[in-house]
């Protein structure tokens, strides 16, 4: 009962709460990046990717339950510090006396958040809960990708995604108490690597199927 209480009823449990279930989500990201790499040698191999996943049934399902169960905790821990953070600091003029590491990504951590949330779900209407059974995956991301407006939304989508992890995998570390001066400068360059991984990453495929259309 006690890790219970000191996880749920004190801000430095819920903390390392939003920590852990980032860096699992940081994770998935990184295997998602992987399969989309699939997708730059061409449709068949794309396809035979997309469909060796599919085959993995049931245990895809349970990824996927894990998945979801990590993203909710993320989301509703990260809400209720949010709310907690806002009745502790009522005088938000007074928010940018501290010079102490403040920056874009840091301040608008809650509202990238919520434009993320929505990404997801629309794109999972989009790509994932759709029949490929009459047009595969690589074909229907091929056709999406020819209007540059559907290339713009979702580049756009991926800025607020490395935006958004830039602040959260450095501040994982800090969470856990690995801030020593000593380690910090390589973890912000580590931080900054994962954030241009991630975001060019993700969002060059668009372009390239905008390009090769």
């Amino acid at each position: 009962m006690n890790w219970y209480l000191f996880i749920f009823g004190s801000s430095v449990g819920k903390k390392m709460l939003m920590a852990v279930t980032g860096l699992g989500l940081i994770g998935f990201l990184a295997v998602h990046l992987l399969g989309n790499v699939m997708a730059f040698a061409g449709a068949e191999a794309f396809n035979g990717y997309a469909a060796k996943l599919h085959s993995l049934q049931p245990y895809l399902s349970v990824f996927n339950i894990g998945l979801a169960v990590l993203g909710l905790v993320h989301i509703v821990i990260g809400t209720i510090l949010f709310f907690e953070n806002l009745k502790a600091r009522p005088n938000r003029y007074n928010v940018y006396k501290n010079p102490g590491g403040r920056t874009i990504a840091s301040d608008t951590m809650p509202y990238t958040g919520i434009l993320i949330l929505i990404f997801v779900i629309f794109h999972l209407f989009k790509f994932t809960f759709v029949d490929k059974s009459v047009t595969p995956i690589y074909q229907l991301m091929a056709a999406t990708f020819t209007n540059p407006l559907w290339v713009l939304l979702y580049v756009a989508a991926m800025v607020i995604v490395a935006v958004h992890i830039s602040h959260g995998f450095w501040s994982m570390f800090q969470t856990f108490g690995i801030n020593h001066p000593h380690h910090m400068p390589l973890i912000i360059k580590l931080g900054l690597l994962v954030t241009f991984v991630f975001g060019i990453g993700f969002g060059i495929l668009p372009i390239y199927l905008l390009i090769i259309a």
